[in-house]
């Protein structure tokens, strides 16, 4: 059965349509035509693209790595809650078995379907890095590239590897980028104390772009622009951002967009403590602490965020004058590009998945649509009412 939506303005890929009305049916979009009817009434005030969340380790007290089949449910209904209608779900290095495990648990996840976004796959953060610009990642757990072990990681994904984060110094980077790329698997870099020109031979070599630009790797320096300078300038290098306002002054936000434009992707890097009160959380084998809302490891360094997806296309526009309309394609197109997915998700168009967020003039959730299913906003507002978690789910997962 067919399903209207009546929209004060739509965002399209060709930018903004006023009074328009898009149809849906079966989970995709079959019609947007202007409203000539006449009829002033608005289902919506802004109709856009469901975002799309290329990095996200966890949420609503729950992390990727925990060994807990219900928790990409968690997740997934967290994220619809923030107005993504589908994500990644990124790993932290980890003892390889827990790492083999969360791979397990992420491909069944995407077999059997999600109530909230939808899950597209996985994201391997670590092992692969050095120890400069570690973050809070266990450099004791970091491993050597090797091709037999890439494969044998990408049969227990069974396709689900969507992007693997390396650092481009270390040794058979190269060959491992080559190999990933050949098997359709994006390679981000990161958390590395890579130069320019080994940043730049990296992309050469078949490398995407950068993992959270800026954080986890060499500075911009006038005579060694270090990995930021090599993917501000690359033009076909991905650069991650967390617009957060910590991880990054407005300013870079400004320069980022002006170098970078329609590469850049807005991601949360968000850990379990979104959505959180403030206290003592567990990211990977570190012990971190949230105190309003920025979570720091014990010495000082920013450990993830607490950024939701939509509050950081509000930070673009606010605090580096992005174009609303480019600053939902940073979360929402420009993911699906790097992805590879543009051809079903990222616009709203005719033929594609009706992945739908309805938002408010002030930028506010208002609806969200997932393959056409109107996730149940009253589902929403159980998970995630008042703090966002009961007393006995915080002593829980607080440490």
């Amino acid at each position: 059965m067919a399903s209207r939506i009546r929209a004060r303005r739509l965002l399209t890929e060709q930018g903004w349509l006023e009074h328009q009305e898009l149809t849906h049916e079966g989970g995709i979009i079959t019609a947007i035509a202007p409203i000539t009817d006449g009829d002033p009434a608005r289902d919506v005030e802004l109709l856009v693209p469901a975002l799309i969340d290329g990095h996200v380790h966890g949420g609503a007290g729950v992390d990727v790595m925990d060994n807990d089949s219900n928790v990409l449910g968690t997740l997934s209904m967290a994220k619809a809650a923030e107005g993504v209608g589908a994500f990644l779900a990124t790993t932290v290095t980890a003892p390889l078995p827990e790492i083999e495990q969360a791979l397990v648990r992420i491909a069944d996840g995407v077999a059997r379907g999600m109530p909230g976004a939808e899950l597209l796959g996985c994201y391997l953060e670590g092992p692969y890095f050095t120890p400069d610009n570690k973050g809070a990642h266990d450099q004791a757990l970091f491993r050597e590239l090797d091709i037999a072990e890439l494969n044998h990681l990408q049969q227990l994904a069974r396709g689900s590897l969507k992007v693997v984060a390396l650092a481009p110094e270390k040794p058979n980077a190269i060959a491992a980028i080559h190999h990933l790329a050949a098997n359709g698997v994006r390679v981000m870099l990161g958390h590395s104390a890579a130069d320019h020109d080994t940043t730049m031979a990296a992309l050469a070599a078949g490398a995407s772009g950068l993992v959270h630009c800026f954080n986890g790797m060499r500075g911009l320096h006038h005579r060694e622009p270090g990995m930021v300078g090599a993917g501000l300038v690359h033009p076909a290098a991905w650069l991650e951002l967390i617009a957060d306002g910590h991880h990054l002054h407005p300013s870079v936000l400004k320069l980022c967009h002006c170098c970078a434009g329609q590469r850049l992707l807005l991601v949360t890097d968000a850990m379990r403590a979104a959505g959180m009160p403030d206290g003592h959380y567990l990211l990977g084998n570190y012990r971190v602490e949230m105190k309003n809302g920025v979570v720091r490891t014990d010495t000082g360094g920013l450990a993830g965020s607490t950024l939701t997806l939509l509050g950081a296309v509000r930070n673009m526009v606010q605090l580096a004058n992005v174009p609303l309309d480019e600053a939902i394609a940073m979360a929402s197109l420009a993911p699906a590009k790097m992805l590879g997915i543009a051809d079903r998700l990222g616009s709203l168009a005719v033929g594609k998945q009706a992945n739908l967020l309805a938002l408010t003039t002030e930028l506010n959730q208002q609806h969200i649509w997932v393959a056409g299913r109107e996730i149940n906003p009253t589902q929403l507002s159980s998970l995630f009412s008042g703090s966002r978690v009961n007393q006995d789910a915080q002593e829980s997962l607080c440490i």
